[in-house]
């Protein structure tokens, strides 16, 4: 299944408890879309988050988030994995 790095550029107020938490409704989300949402980072101090998914298409990965809690991604990228 493919991989997807979305950026999000700045998310106002960004807490590490509040993107935990946005985190988890991805992660429960995400089954009903075939899409699991891996791994995440963050710097609080700029707002900037990257999210690490596998998804039948990149429109899954957005739907996730639409539907989990609203912060759409600026930018969704296909990556492989390398060593």
């Amino acid at each position: 299944m493919p991989l997807y790095l979305d950026t999000h550029e700045h998310i106002p107020g960004l807490t590490a408890e509040a993107l935990a938490k946005a985190h988890a409704a991805d992660v429960a989300v995400g089954g009903k879309r075939g899409v699991t949402y891996m791994r995440y980072w963050f710097d609080e101090a700029t707002g900037k988050v990257f999210c690490l998914a596998e998804a039948p298409s990149a429109e899954a990965a957005i739907a996730v988030h639409r539907e989990a809690h609203g912060l759409l991604a600026d930018q969704i990228v296909e990556v492989t994995e390398g060593a």
